[in-house]
Formats: C-alpha cells, sequence, structure tokens
C-alpha cells in the first residue's frame, strides 16, 4: 500500500464506518444483533476506526480483543451473518474509496469475517486423554 492510500483510508474511515455501520444497524438481520450488543456507537465507531487503522495500516492504534467481543455474541451470530456483513461492507467501500483501496479492504474484511465465523461455529472437540496401554 503507497502512502497515498494510506492517507485515503485514514481520511475516509470515520465517514465510511459511520455509514457502513447505519447500514448495519438498518438491517433486518444484522442490525438487532448490533444493537443490542453496542451501547454507545459514537465510542465503538471510534474503537473500530483504530482497528481498521490498525488492521489496513499497521498503526497500532487498537488494543482492544474482537475475538472475545464477538464471543460473546456468538449464540446470536450464524455463519450467514458474516456474508450480509460483506456485502454491506463491500458496498460501502466501493462507494466510497477508489477501486484498488476498496480490494485491499475487502479482503481483509473477508479474511476477518472467515477467522471470527470459524472461532464462533467450527470448533474441534477436545482431544481426549491418551489411556494407558493395556498390559
Amino acid at each position: 500500500m503507497d502512502s497515498n492510500q494510506a492517507a485515503e483510508i485514514e481520511a475516509v474511515l470515520p465517514a465510511l464506518l459511520e455509514r457502513f455501520y447505519a447500514r448495519v444497524r438498518a438491517d433486518a438481520g444484522l442490525g438487532p444483533v448490533f444493537n443490542d450488543a453496542v451501547e454507545d456507537w459514537d465510542r465503538h465507531l471510534a474503537v473500530l476506526a483504530d482497528f481498521w487503522s490498525s488492521v489496513m495500516l499497521t498503526t497500532g492504534r487498537y488494543k482492544g480483543d474482537p475475538m472475545r467481543a464477538h464471543m460473546r455474541h456468538g449464540d446470536r451470530i450464524p455463519s450467514e451473518m458474516f456474508g450480509r456483513w460483506l456485502a454491506l461492507w463491500n458496498q460501502t467501500t466501493d462507494e466510497m474509496v477508489s477501486p484498488e483501496v476498496a480490494a485491499s479492504m475487502q479482503a481483509k474484511a473477508a479474511r476477518i469475517a472467515r477467522s471470527l465465523d470459524l472461532a464462533l461455529h467450527f470448533r474441534l472437540p477436545k482431544a481426549e486423554p491418551p489411556r494407558p496401554a493395556a498390559s
């Protein structure tokens, strides 16, 4: 990512996240989960700006644990929700940033969604301890 793309991301993040999460909150499937989970949207959007700055630009501004946050609501987040979330993300990034930046942000979002989905829904059972050999 070049410096112009990095500057583009930093400049647009607050507005992009505001538009994206307005869509998420209004969505029939996503909205109830997000609206129940987030108490202070202004604060949450600021945290998300730090998250995306860290993800896209390696700024290190984000200090949270997104996996833990999503695990608290895992019973309300079926795998299908990630597809809808990504569709809204792709729509918003396509509208608000250059095609190259949009593609990069969309690829990161897809990896994040896959990682969260796997963590929430596809855990392997714990292995049983080895049994002593029969004599």
